[in-house]
């Protein structure tokens, strides 16, 4: 082969190239069309055995001319084509790696501060805003959004006319719906818009009823009334492991991300978000343990619990100020369920690094083993916030 003429070998290769052809598109080829390129092979092969070269030459031509007519309902891709194909390839990976892999998630309450931070908001005039130039800065590097809400007429909005709803998929606004058929909308969850911007004082009769769902009767504003204004910090994006707990048992200390569904000790059983939504806390318990608080530390098994991340909160120094604390008419001692239960039934305990301001296990009780998603595994976005990196 090494003293091989070169265009033996090229015919040589077209000739194994058109059989391959032959190969791959028989099923989609007409008979007729078949018969023709084998045709076309077979005159090729006779060529290069003679050694005439002017034939081959020829034969090579008739041979690649037939391939490339045997199938002319097949229109060439275009690049626009080609690009669709490519990130419809990419989205189905994507979704893949969500499903199965890796799950985004937003910490949306200040639960686990000053671990993860939720989202933050504070009331602020537009005469105190910084530059345009850095507000962009600001919104790339700190998650930070500015807030000017406020209606030019007199309006009225609807009674229960203020729904909190999912905006691409990872932020959540309040919507707020006049009678007259208009609405504006705040970046901001519910509560944040209600609490800390303020909007709560626009709002007549408002009130939760039993299944934690706020309501509102019909409320005037007058024309020039601000109804939120300030900035809207939106919380840590967190990348969640979601194959590990298929593999190990999950570790005390660790953080880690669990259903709610199915816990009726955080909705009833009933409500609008009773079907699924996630929470983020620090795994305080295993099966097994039995939990304890002696404020500021955690007692597992009657003595204080030695992993990192809990004895972090419990030395309350620095932004850690405050250790743990036991809940007013809490669930704690929590004794966790391990042997003689169905599987999936094993428990697990919750609590919030921020334990002055987190509801969790001291509260609702133990988290089941079918509820967990995994453990929190890399803090993505804002990167300004100190917390960028692995969590821990």
């Amino acid at each position: 082969m090494i003293f091989t003429p070169k265009w033996k070998k090229e015919a040589k290769l077209l000739n194994k190239g058109a059989l391959k052809f032959l190969n791959y598109k028989r099923d989609l080829l007409k008979p007729d069309r078949v018969a023709e390129i084998e045709s076309r092979r077979k005159d090729l092969a006779q060529a290069v055995k003679a050694g005439d070269r002017e034939r081959a030459e020829e034969a090579s031509k008739q041979l690649h001319a037939t391939c490339e007519k045997a199938l002319p309902h097949v229109a060439p891709t275009n690049a626009l084509a080609e690009n669709i194909e490519v990130l419809f390839v990419a989205i189905v990976i994507a979704l893949g790696l969500r499903a199965y892999a890796i799950q985004p998630f937003r910490i949306p309450t200040g639960s686990m501060e000053p671990t993860l931070n939720g989202i933050r908001a504070a009331v602020l005039d537009p005469k105190d805003w910084p530059s345009a130039p850095v507000r962009w800065t600001q919104r790339l590097t700190k998650g930070r959004s500015y807030v000017d809400v406020r209606v030019d007429e007199p309006k009225v909005i609807m009674k229960d006319g203020v729904r909190e709803k999912a905006f691409m998929h990872f932020f959540t606004r309040t919507y707020i719906t006049f009678e007259d058929g208009t609405g504006v909308s705040i970046p901001a969850p519910m509560n944040v818009s209600l609490e800390k911007l303020r909007l709560a004082k626009h709002l007549v009769g408002l009130r939760r009823d039993e299944r934690g769902v706020i309501h509102m009767d019909r409320s005037e504003v007058a024309a020039g009334t601000v109804l939120a204004q300030g900035y809207v910090e939106s919380g840590d994006l967190v990348l969640v492991d979601k194959v590990s707990y298929h593999f190990r048992r999950p570790t005390r200390g660790e953080v880690f991300v669990f259903e709610t569904r199915d816990m009726p000790g955080i909705h009833g059983g009933t409500g609008e978000q009773a079907g699924g939504s996630h929470y983020i806390k620090r795994l305080a318990g295993v099966p097994g343990d039995t939990l304890s608080i002696e404020t500021p530390y955690l007692l597992v098994d009657g003595k204080v619990a030695q992993e990192p991340g809990l004895r972090r909160v419990m030395e309350a120094k620095g932004e850690y100020d405050i250790g743990y604390l036991p809940a007013l008419g809490g669930r704690f001692p929590l004794t966790l369920r391990k042997d003689g239960v169905p599987p999936g039934r094993r428990e697990y305990a919750a609590l919030g690094d921020n334990t002055d301001n987190s509801l969790d296990s001291r509260y609702w009780g133990p988290v089941p083993e079918f509820n967990l998603v995994g453990p929190a595994l890399f803090a993505l976005w804002p990167i300004d916030t100190g917390h960028w990196g692995l969590i821990r």
